[in-house]
């Protein structure tokens, strides 16, 4: 029987970053301050895991409370009715060597 090996993100030394072009001019910064995830496997490395992700979207955070709430509206993510972005894994292979091939269903 295979022992099922767990990894779980430390969000005290993580971080979840996005840069968005704006009218091509600009390019707005921001982050998701709330967020966890999780790798599962029976291997010994990471070959096969499952892994899982989630942001909180109300957890953004622009620098700029104004265009925060903006985002949160219906208008972009919705946060009310949709609070999470989540990954979830449905494949997680090494292509060779260092490089890995991770395939799976984000759902925004």
């Amino acid at each position: 029987m295979a022992t099922i090996t767990k990894w779980v993100i430390d969000p005290m030394h993580s971080e979840v970053q996005f840069k968005v072009k704006h009218l091509v001019i600009s390019t707005v910064t921001g982050s998701f301050k709330s967020f966890e995830g999780t790798a599962e496997s029976d291997e010994a490395g990471f070959e096969g895991a499952n892994i899982n992700f989630a942001i909180n979207v109300d957890s953004i955070d622009t620098n700029q409370g104004q265009r925060d709430g903006h985002l949160k509206s219906a208008e972009f993510f919705d946060a009310e009715k949709y609070p999470q972005i989540t990954f979830k894994s449905t494949s997680f292979k090494n292509k060779g060597g260092s490089d890995y091939e991770l395939t799976g269903d984000l759902t925004i």
